[in-house]
């Protein structure tokens, strides 16, 4: 479960984090011709590019989006309250709400361990305007009968218990105190509160530290009878699933809901004119420097928002972005960035950079705004405007083509007051002219509508007037659906089946493997492996390996960094040269891309520098952040690699001092020695043409060869001594704890599904309902997130356990203790059969999930072909896994997993841990 919160990551496009505006709106759609057949009390109301939305009697909402191309089904349940929706003294009820609706009812005592049972992928999520709940799952029928029937449950009769809420208050504090590590997160709260006056967009959606450790149950209760109804929500179904079938269920189970007859809150506060410049600072330790300028923009719904999206993304985005242009590139910021908050009213669109420690912020800031001002006084050119649209219909149509991710998007544009509006804000993006973009930029973008600095008195202020947005219904008249033209095959993700879908064929030195299938929107998945070099001929060479693969799109004999981009978004690609999508009539000319960026890159000194200042901003933020100091103890602790060979662990300093010493010249004597094809992988899974594709591959690839012959580095296992370091990272809100112990294990071990089911219940399975997450969050309340993990070669015999959490440092004692209990508790008394059962299902699920994944199975089938092995492989593990008995499990467990032989690694503010000792 989490808080929505805006990030530092450039948006491209208008977001489709949009979130809010709880009207009602009554669509009019022609009657079915079906409608005689409709579940008693269900109503067909409109149909848009193969989404239908249903009405029942008690105001329910239901989108139906049918998609057998996958064998997976998302349940997502979006009610339309969120923070904004929050009284004085409450900030943070409508998140610490979505953790107690996990706590189960009186008829699903434990929906977790069904979560668990099931293999379902589950989470809720709060931002300003919504709330959603939402399972993604393999198809079937009891599946999904079961989701519908615990959301209806959930819905009116959860317990929102007091015994419930105070142990998750203490596992929400946690969160809260994880966001106070986060430098962007801590200013972006801070921006909240000074640039808005009244209304409460001006509160984070995590809340206020207070209010979540004193809010009282009553409160909660109430919260929760006024908006968790059903005349609040709206239910999406996608999928594979039987349309017929589901619609009965959702009738059943949701229609038995009374229709409230209470009214919902009105809400009247909006925010005045801003009347002069702002100004704040945040001083905390840290290690490196950011700005934020946010000015107040309309509501989400007026048409000058999706004008000035389009200007955040042509000052700032990489790299063709004016200010990345004038000011990354030229070493004054390490990044520039926009994003932006609050859409059922005025909300704010920022842009900001960030520094390197010890730069002067003052000079950034006028560095920006000299860069914004040029903007407002030299139009978009068509070429930018046109990359916008570009990259934003490539966007909503990669959406469109996945029932998995439009089953959660889509809850945002739910929140927006009419599902519709997601086509018609796609539609619309393409209408936006550089004349709107300037008008907006030149009214929103200046002096008094901006909160960065200080208050400063002004006889003449320039004031932004924030028009009122239209509502829903007068944006959405006129607008004219599109024919669904998306479709897809009905594909057995089975690993016999996969086996006998697949081709297989050597091109010079590559192993080629293709996998045609009719996809939805002819998308096609290509994943890369190339091998090279040994374990001599790679000493020294850790980060300028690095360097040369992470520098490889920066620019080539024929592209430049920016024009690599656009050939991108022309070809459809997403994703970098090793893993990327495309489309089946672009598949040819995407590989013939990628081949010339690995054969001719030329490493443009000017993004090297880029690049390496990037990294060491990076490092010199992590110097004090207690998950990196604790993993890099950890690391150096159970390195066996002499110094220098390219695996070795190093210190923050180390790696420091070797970036540093990287030469753009030893990059390209690296590329010139190592890359080539000699040996490699190629998996092509998707909508492709067998034929053109082989020759495309060997055109590409075939003559390849790299200069460096490869031998494979091998692993040994080594017995480490365990040791217990407790590391201090000062004024740090949250810490880290982390464990690890060695094991001679590979895939081929006799214990190794066992060990596999035993770590799902012990603490890698649903982050809630594991053995290790069922003491620490939901009995002690101590920890946000934590788990374990089992790791196994799958040639050489080394593998690990570990286990790692996070809690204030005043609880880390307690959690440690906490964890000692319940490994001692599973080696003494071992799992039961009910989590044995549930466990085997859970796991089961999960991995034929991922095999339904068309990325997913080109990079399996890559691992496949360098081991020898086909999908066969995965079915022998689960058969394995299905026939375990309790027995073997509880034994393979004992027998590897022995608590004395775990070195612990502990971080966070040692005063803190030392006062809560005393």
């Amino acid at each position: 479960m989490s808080s929505a919160a805006a990030t530092l990551s450039h948006l491209k496009l208008k977001p489709l984090a949009r979130i809010g505006l709880s009207v009602a709106i009554f669509l009019v759609g022609a009657p079915s011709v079906l409608a005689q057949t409709l579940p008693k009390g269900v109503s067909e109301i409109t149909s848009v590019e193969g989404i239908t939305e249903y009405r029942l009697q008690n105001g329910l909402k239901v989108l139906l989006m049918p998609d057998a191309s996958k064998p997976t089904v998302t349940v997502n349940v979006t009610y339309l309250v969120g923070s904004r929706h929050e009284n004085y003294g409450e900030t943070g009820m409508a998140h610490l709400l979505e953790h107690l609706m996990f706590k189960g009812t009186p008829k699903n005592a434990k929906i977790t361990e069904e979560f668990n049972r099931r293999g379902m992928r589950m989470n809720g999520t709060t931002s300003l305007d919504r709330t959603n709940y939402y399972e993604l799952f393999a198809a079937s029928d009891d599946n999904l009968q079961w989701a519908l029937a615990m959301e209806a449950d959930r819905m009116v009769n959860s317990n929102i218990a007091k015994k419930d809420l105070d142990s998750e208050m203490t596992v929400v504090r946690n969160e809260y105190e994880s966001g106070e590590n986060s430098p962007g997160g801590v200013l972006m709260k801070r921006l909240q509160s000074v640039a808005y006056d009244w209304h409460n967009y001006g509160h984070s959606t995590i809340g206020n530290r207070s209010d979540i450790e004193n809010v009282k149950i009553a409160n909660l209760q109430n919260f929760y009878r006024t908006y968790y109804q059903p005349d609040n929500a709206v239910l999406l179904v996608a999928g594979k699933f039987d349309q017929g079938k589901t619609l009965s269920w959702i009738a059943t189970s949701f229609g038995a809901i009374a229709k409230p007859t209470r009214s919902l809150p009105e809400f009247w506060t909006s925010e005045p004119t801003q009347d002069g410049e702002r100004s704040f600072e945040v001083r905390r330790k840290g290690d490196l420097q950011l700005l934020m300028m946010a000015y107040k923009v309309p509501a989400a719904l007026h048409a000058d928002r999706e004008a000035m999206d389009f200007a955040g993304s042509i000052l700032t985005g990489a790299p063709h972005g004016r200010l990345h242009k004038q000011l990354v590139e030229t070493g004054k910021v390490v990044q520039v960035f926009s994003t932006g908050m609050g859409s059922v009213d005025s909300g704010l669109k920022i842009i900001g950079a960030v520094l390197k420690k010890g730069e002067s912020l003052t000079a950034a800031k006028e560095l920006l705004l000299a860069g914004i001002e040029d903007f407002k006084k030299n139009p978009p050119t068509k070429e930018e405007m046109d990359r916008v649209k570009r990259d934003s219909a490539n966007t909503y149509e990669k959406i469109l083509n996945n029932h998995e991710a439009i089953g959660v998007g889509m809850s945002e544009y739910i929140a927006m007051g009419d599902w519709r509006y997601l086509f018609k804000d796609r539609d619309g993006t393409e209408l936006v002219t550089s004349a709107q973009v300037q008008v907006a930029a030149q009214h929103y973008l200046v002096r008094d509508n901006r909160t960065v600095g200080m208050f400063v008195p002004e006889d003449t202020p320039q004031r932004a007037e924030i028009p009122v947005a239209p509502g829903i219904a007068t944006v959405m008249q006129g607008f004219s659906a599109k024919a669904n033209t998306l479709s897809a095959e009905v594909f057995d993700p089975s690993p016999a089946n996969i086996d006998a879908r697949s081709q297989h064929s050597v091109v010079g030195g590559v192993q080629l493997t293709l996998l045609p299938k009719k996809t939805r929107g002819e998308t096609v998945n290509v994943a890369l492996r190339l091998h090279w070099g040994d374990q001599a001929s790679l000493v020294g060479k850790k980060h300028i390996a690095s360097f040369a693969d992470n520098l490889l799109a920066t620019g080539t004999s024929k592209f430049s960094r920016a024009q690599l981009a656009d050939e991108f978004s022309k070809l459809k690609i997403s994703g970098g040269v090793y893993n990327f999508q495309t489309t089946r009539a672009n598949l040819t000319a995407a590989l013939a891309l990628m081949a010339h960026i690995l054969r001719d890159a030329s490493y443009p000194e000017s993004e090297f520098v880029q690049l390496r200042e990037k990294s060491l901003v990076g490092l010199e933020a992590s110097r004090n952040e207690p998950g990196s100091v604790a993993g890099t103890a950890m690391a150096l602790h159970f390195d066996r690699y002499p110094k220098g060979d390219i695996r070795a662990a190093e210190s923050l300093d180390d790696s420091i001092a070797s970036i540093r010493a990287v030469k753009l010249a030893e990059i390209k004597a690296f590329h010139q020695q190592f890359y080539g094809a000699s040996k490699a992988e190629l998996s092509i899974v998707g909508d492709l043409d067998v034929t053109s594709t082989q020759q495309a591959v060997a055109s590409a690839f075939g003559d390849w060869a790299s200069r460096s012959a490869y031998t494979r580095l091998q692993s040994q296992y080594d017995e480490i001594a365990p040791v217990r370091q407790i590391l201090n990272t000062p004024d740090k809100e949250n810490a880290y704890y982390s464990s690890m112990m060695n094991l001679a294990l590979n895939d081929q071990h006799p214990d190794y599904a066992a060990l596999q089911v035993a770590n799902y219940i012990f603490g890698g399975g649903s982050g809630l309902n594991s053995r290790l997450m069922e003491r620490l969050r939901q009995k002690d309340g101590l920890s946000y997130g934590g788990g374990s993990g089992l790791s196994a070669g799958s040639i050489d015999a080394v593998g690990s356990f570990s286990i790692s959490a996070i809690a204030a440092p005043q609880n880390l004692s307690k959690l440690e203790n906490a964890i000692q209990e319940e490994l001692a508790r599973a080696l003494k008394d071992g799992f039961s059969a009910e989590e044995l059962a549930r466990a085997k299902s859970g796991l089961l699920q999960q991995r034929q999930q991922g095999r339904s994944s068309d990325a997913s199975l080109a990079g399996g089938w890559n691992s496949n072909l360098y081991l020898h092995r086909t999908w066969a492989w995965s079915q022998t593990l689960d058969d394995k896994i299905a026939a375990l008995s309790l027995e073997q499990v509880n034994l393979a467990f004992g027998r590897h997993i022995t608590p004395a032989k775990l070195s612990v690694f502990m971080a966070g503010d040692v005063a803190k841990m030392q006062a809560a000792a005393k």
